[in-house]
């Protein structure tokens, strides 16, 4: 395929998510930046997948499945099913109009022309890049909460990146990682230092679009709840690989108040900070 050829089937993909290098010098325009992609391909500390089986869950334009195989994985799965059931374009609309009304974003798969399972807008991307790659990574399109993980069946790594903290139930979802890991699950989430609290297992909650304006992120851990739920799931062992960030240096805006089941007021001294986190969990 040549390199005019390459260039007009990028153009031809509305969105893109990932930055993909696809040969001659071409990268595909994704929101997420070769840099950034760089640098959490790093975080992720990858093992040796040489002769192993990798499955991607919520694997959208691929970036990390297309990786995997690079790297001389023997199998990659790519399985997904909501990101790739998605236009986007209608979806950007749609949130702009919300803001401008100044009224809460409902349910995407709700939304008229955003969602369309039957069409897979959201997959021409992935599907692009495999082409233009000849790649021999296997995409499963299913919703992997519903999937049959027995015809799934198991893989050496698994790689949830991105992906917990929009599950609205996330211990049910890292059970069925679990089962479908024979040794090691890569998991990637946002995740919050709650300040005085690191020694409980915490989850925050979002009951709409207070988390980056986006409505489809349900529950944030912190790391003693994510490494915990990790090990309550299944897995044998789980170690964090992100440290937390350090405390802020700049002063912070007046801290909330947190009411106890007796309405005793405890006051956080500092706000709760974002970041992601990496885990890696053995079976």
């Amino acid at each position: 395929m040549n390199r005019e050829t390459i260039s007009e089937k990028v153009k031809s993909v509305r969105f893109w998510w990932h930055s993909i290098h696809l040969g001659q010098g071409i990268t595909t325009p994704g929101h997420k930046s070769v840099l950034q992609l760089e640098q959490e391909l790093g975080q992720m500390r990858l093992p040796d997948l040489k002769g192993k089986s990798v499955l991607d869950i919520g694997a959208w334009d691929g970036f990390y499945s297309f990786e995997c195989e690079r790297r001389g994985a023997a199998k990659v799965v790519a399985l997904d099913h909501y990101a790739w059931s998605f236009d986007t374009a209608p979806m950007v609309r749609y949130l702009n109009e919300c803001r401008d009304k100044g009224i809460l974003p409902g349910p995407y798969e709700q939304v008229p022309g955003m969602w369309r399972p039957d069409e897979l807008p959201g997959k021409r991307g992935f599907d692009t890049a495999h082409e233009i790659l000849q790649s021999r990574v296997e995409p499963v399109v299913h919703d992997f909460m519903t999937i049959d993980l027995d015809r799934l069946g198991a893989f050496d790594v698994v790689l949830y990146l991105g992906v917990l903290y929009h599950m609205q139930n996330p211990f049910e979802a890292l059970k069925r990682v679990a089962r479908v890991t024979k040794d090691l699950a890569i998991i990637e989430t946002e995740a919050v230092v709650v300040p005085g609290f690191e020694n409980h297992a915490l989850f925050e909650f979002y009951e709409t679009n207070e988390l980056n304006s986006d409505a489809s992120n349900w529950w944030v851990p912190n790391q003693k709840g994510v490494v915990g739920m990790c090990r309550a799931a299944g897995f044998r062992q789980a170690e964090l690989k992100t440290p937390p960030p350090a405390e802020p240096s700049h002063p912070q805006p007046s801290p909330p108040t947190l009411l106890s089941e007796r309405s005793t007021p405890c006051t956080l001294k500092r706000e709760p900070v974002h970041y992601r986190a990496v885990v890696h969990a053995w079976k």
